[in-house]
């Protein structure tokens, strides 16, 4: 239970009266620098929605307001909000403004559910819990994580806590899953609900012959069809994070586009990983583009978690000391950015002998990022040997390269040109995959973010 507060008619004016002394507009950036806090939250705090105390008091405090307490709204109902814990957002946040804008835009819009995809590591969570603290005001929020093994996942098991959580009476006779459904889905379009769904990944099943990406429990699927059809509206919101795209969004659901977005998320761009770098107090020289950071965030291709994990060892274990990390690990890094930049310059795109350890060189990489993407690997492995294999020995490659260089390897192992293309239809709904384009022979460009290769590379040198 995080304490919330809103502002009183009477406590606006004053601070209305203080914002006029500074010559600050109603909703001015000024204003929003001083009190570190976004636009969204301010007009948050002037609609008098409740927001989180410590931002409330920034707010009262940008403008000079000391004795905070006086521009409370002490309405006993009001004071207090059930708040999702954050798992991973934290004042640590940077960059993403503009899409941060563009997705809150289309959830205060027409969309109903927004898909957030990619990577391990890529930021979807931290993302999606930003986004719910940008929404943040009159909703009852609410979020489920199904990575746990012991946690009930079957559709029926979890829209029966839901509506208990919400104080919802549901007789037994009334728990099958298409009197849950109809329940659920009534009072999500009725209610204002924020719902954050982690891992929804772990929801889905397939098969190699008709794809990976379906729910293993059907009405997972009906459930997200009957919420987006268009016959009524709906008050609620869901923000769902997954590794896979589930395949219902591309089928079913594709006639209610303008109900429901999926983005894809990729690395940090040069500007975002300079500010994170500047957010953990290390400068490094970062306005040199061959500083060590600068190259560290390149090589690592603005992949967020393994950014802040190196940041955070810095700090930690280096005393915030750029040079002396870069003195012990500069070896590691530097010999893939060698080989990219001769992958790029030369034209040397196969590496057989590259031993990149972009995963693993510290302890604290190891246990923060290797673990996890080792979890995609075996997942991968056990649900779609093909695509494992594929995706391992397509790990010579440098850089983007013909897809057709990717399939040859499964070509040489007998496999029929049908489950060549089954296996790279799984690695891109996995988004394993990162599109290169095409090139000037109308080729299609494929390859794999360095950090996951650095993985894949150790994988395929354990192939039989």
């Amino acid at each position: 239970m995080a304490v919330s507060l809103k502002a009183s008619k009477e406590g606006l004016q004053i601070v209305d009266r203080e914002r006029r002394k500074k010559g600050w507009q109603a909703t001015a950036a000024s204003w929003c620098v001083a009190a570190n806090t976004s636009e969204a939250t301010l007009k948050r705090f002037r609609r008098k929605i409740p927001i989180q105390q410590d931002v409330f008091v920034a707010i009262c405090e940008a403008v000079g307001i000391e004795n905070w307490e006086q521009i409370v709204d002490n309405t006993p109902t009001m004071q207090t909000a059930s708040y999702m814990d954050f798992s991973v957002y934290d004042d640590t946040w940077v960059g993403r403004e503009s899409l941060i804008q563009q997705l809150s835009d289309r959830l205060q819009s027409s969309c109903r559910v927004l898909l957030l995809v990619g990577i391990t590591g890529i930021g979807k969570t931290a993302l999606a819990e930003k986004l719910v603290e940008e929404l943040r005001g009159d909703w009852t929020e609410l979020r489920d994580n199904f990575e746990y093994d012991q946690k009930a996942s079957d559709f029926a098991s979890v829209a029966l806590q839901w509506l208990e959580k919400w104080r919802e009476t549901v007789p037994k006779d009334e728990r099958k899953p298409e009197q849950l459904l109809r329940r659920l889905v009534k009072r999500l379009r009725e209610n204002r609900y924020l719902i954050l769904i982690d891992s929804v990944e772990y929801l889905l099943t397939g098969n190699e012959e008709d794809g990976w990406g379906d729910f293993a429990d059907e009405w997972w699927g009906k459930f997200f069809v009957s919420l987006l059809a268009p016959e009524s509206s709906c008050q609620s919101r869901f923000i769902l994070t997954s590794q896979d795209l589930p395949t219902k969004f591309e089928g079913e659901c594709d006639r209610y586009n303008n109900l429901w977005y999926c983005q894809l998320l990729k690395g940090l761009e040069v500007p975002d990983q300079v500010a994170l770098f500047q957010k953990a107090e290390l400068d490094g020289d970062l306005e040199l583009p061959h500083s060590p950071l600068r190259v560290i965030g390149e090589v690592y291709d603005g992949h967020p978690l393994a950014l802040r994990t190196i940041a955070g060892e810095i700090k930690g274990s280096y005393g915030g000391k750029v040079r002396a990390y870069w003195k012990d690990n500069s070896g590691y890094i530097e010999k893939v950015k060698e080989a990219i930049d001769e992958a790029r310059n030369q034209g040397i795109v196969k590496g057989d002998e590259d031993r990149w350890q972009l995963a693993s060189y510290t302890t604290v990489l190891r246990r923060k990022v290797k673990e996890r993407i080792e979890k995609t690997f075996d997942r991968l492995k056990k649900d779609v040997y093909d695509a494992y294999l594929l995706f391992c020995t397509a790990s010579v490659y440098r850089c983007e390269v013909k897809e057709k260089w990717w399939l040859i390897n499964l070509e040489d192992e007998g496999y029929s040109e049908e489950r060549q293309k089954a296996a790279m239809q799984t690695l891109r709904d996995r988004y394993l995959v990162e599109d290169g384009g095409i090139d000037d022979e109308d080729n299609r460009l494929v390859g794999q973010h360095n950090l996951i290769r650095s993985v894949a590379i150790s994988h395929r040198l354990m192939l039989p």
